[in-house]
C-alpha cells in the first residue's frame, strides 16, 4: 500500500495551502461480509472522498486515524481522499457539486443550504453529540451570559457560525440588533487586543489558545479564572455540530448506500481508536497536519487538547454518531427562531423528512457490534497540561 497527496491550494484565515491527503494504489480488500444492503447486483465502491471543513486538525482524528490504521481499507476501500478545507471550500457545496462522496459540516449550516438552494442532503451520522460553541469574555466584563450581550461587542468568526448566539439571544428574547456582532478571526486577538468584548471559541480550539497566552501581569498563562465562559450547550441556542452529509439522490444507488454504511464503519473505528487512545490519535494527527504542503498546524500540545475535548462532545454514552430527535428538533428550533442583524432568518420552514436518517448509521454500528468493537459509552478525559503556544 502506498500514500500519496493531491496537492490544493486552501485559503485559511491567513490564506495557506494544505494537501488533500490520499490513500491510493491498493488492491481490494476483503470486507468481512455484509456491509448494509450489498447483494452482488452492483459494483462496490472502491473509492470515497471525504470533504472536511477546516484544516487537518484532532477535530478530524477519527477520519485520519481511520487512514492511518487501515480502517477504510478493511471496508473495502482503496482510494481515500481526505480534501481539507480553509475557509476556500464550503463542504455541503462540494457535496453538491460533486467533487466529494460525503462531507463533514454543521447541521444549521445545512439546514440553510437545503432551504437556500433546494440541494437535497441528507446527515447520515452525527458526530459531535454536544456544542462546543462558547463565548469567552475577560472576569470582570459582567459578561456572565447571554443576557449580559445587549449592548456589547460580541464576536464571531461569520460564515454561519453566529447562528447559535442569534438562536441563544432568541431565546432570552433580545433583540438581535441590540449587540454588535463583530467579526473576528480564527483565533482570541480580538479579545487580547480588546476589539471585542466577548470572543468565540470553540472548547477544542480557541479556548485553549488564550490560555496559551502569557499574561503580562504575572507573566504566567493566562489561567481560567482569568475569563468568563459562556457555553452555548447550556443555552437554548445549542445546536448540533459536526455532521456526516450524504448525496440524498445517491442514497437510492444501493452501490453508494453500500459504501455509506462501509465508510461509516471505518470512521467509527476510528473514532474508537481516538477514544481509546487519545495520544496516539492526537500524534497521527499532528503528522498528517505538519506533513501537508505549507499547511499551518498548531503544536502537538494543542492538537492533543483538542483531541482531548472533542472526545467530551463525541462520547456521551450512547452509541456513535447516532441522530438524537429532541436534539435535532432543538437545533431545528433555534434555526427557526434565530434572526440575524439585518432581520433575516437561518430558515423559515421546517427542512424536509430527508435531511436526516438513522438508517445507515444503524447498520454500520449493527455490524461493529457483532465484531466486537464497542461503540457506545463515555470517555474518560486526561489532563492535558497547556504550554505556551500549544507546543
Amino acid at each position: 500500500m502506498r500514500h500519496s497527496t493531491r496537492r490544493g491550494m486552501i485559503a485559511a484565515a491567513a490564506a495557506v495551502a494544505v494537501t488533500a491527503l490520499t490513500l491510493t494504489g491498493c488492491a481490494p480488500s476483503d470486507t468481512g461480509g455484509d456491509t448494509g444492503g450489498t447483494d452482488g447486483d452492483f459494483e462496490p465502491m472502491t473509492s470515497v472522498r471525504l470533504q472536511l471543513q477546516w484544516l487537518p486538525q484532532a477535530q478530524f482524528a477519527g477520519y485520519y486515524v481511520a487512514l492511518d490504521q487501515g480502517y477504510f481499507e478493511e471496508e473495502g476501500f482503496t482510494d481515500v481522499e481526505i480534501i481539507p478545507s480553509g475557509g476556500d471550500i464550503v463542504p455541503q457545496d462540494a457535496l453538491v457539486a460533486g467533487d466529494a462522496d460525503f462531507a463533514i459540516a454543521w447541521v444549521p449550516k445545512v439546514l440553510g443550504t437545503i432551504e437556500g438552494t433546494g440541494a437535497e442532503l441528507t446527515n447520515i451520522a452525527q458526530v459531535f453529540q454536544e456544542s462546543g460553541t462558547l463565548q469567552v469574555s475577560w472576569a470582570d466584563s459582567g459578561i456572565t451570559s447571554v443576557a449580559d450581550f445587549e449592548g456589547k461587542r460580541i464576536g464571531s468568526w461569520g460564515f454561519g457560525n453566529e447562528w447559535e448566539i442569534f438562536a441563544a439571544m432568541a431565546a432570552e428574547g433580545l433583540d438581535s440588533t441590540s449587540v454588535s456582532i463583530t467579526t473576528q478571526d480564527f483565533s482570541m486577538n480580538a479579545l487580547l487586543d480588546g476589539d471585542v468584548d466577548a470572543a468565540q471559541a470553540m472548547t477544542y480550539n480557541e479556548w485553549a489558545q488564550v490560555l496559551e497566552v502569557v499574561n503580562p501581569a504575572t507573566g504566567e498563562l493566562y489561567q481560567p479564572e482569568d475569563f468568563n465562559v459562556i457555553s452555548y450547550e447550556e443555552t437554548d441556542g445549542a445546536m448540533l455540530q459536526d455532521a456526516i452529509w450524504a448525496d440524498t439522490a445517491r442514497l437510492d444507488d444501493p452501490a453508494y448506500a453500500d459504501a455509506a454504511v462501509r465508510f461509516l464503519k471505518a470512521i467509527i473505528k476510528g473514532w474508537v481508536f481516538a477514544r481509546d487512545n487519545p495520544e496516539e490519535a492526537a500524534t497521527i494527527v499532528y503528522d498528517a497536519a505538519t506533513n501537508a504542503e505549507a499547511a499551518f498546524p498548531v503544536g502537538p500540545v494543542h492538537q492533543l487538547w483538542m483531541m482531548n475535548e472533542v472526545n467530551k462532545l463525541i462520547w456521551t454514552g450512547g452509541q456513535f454518531g447516532l441522530i438524537d430527535d429532541a436534539a435535532w428538533t432543538k437545533t431545528v428550533n433555534g434555526a427557526l427562531s434565530a434572526t440575524n442583524q439585518d432581520g433575516l432568518n437561518l430558515i423559515t420552514a421546517e427542512p424536509p423528512a430527508t435531511a436526516y436518517s438513522n438508517e445507515y448509521i444503524d447498520a454500520a454500528l449493527a455490524a461493529l457490534v457483532a465484531e466486537g468493537v464497542v461503540v457506545d459509552g463515555d470517555y474518560t478525559p486526561l489532563d492535558v497540561v497547556l504550554t505556551e503556544g500549544g507546543q
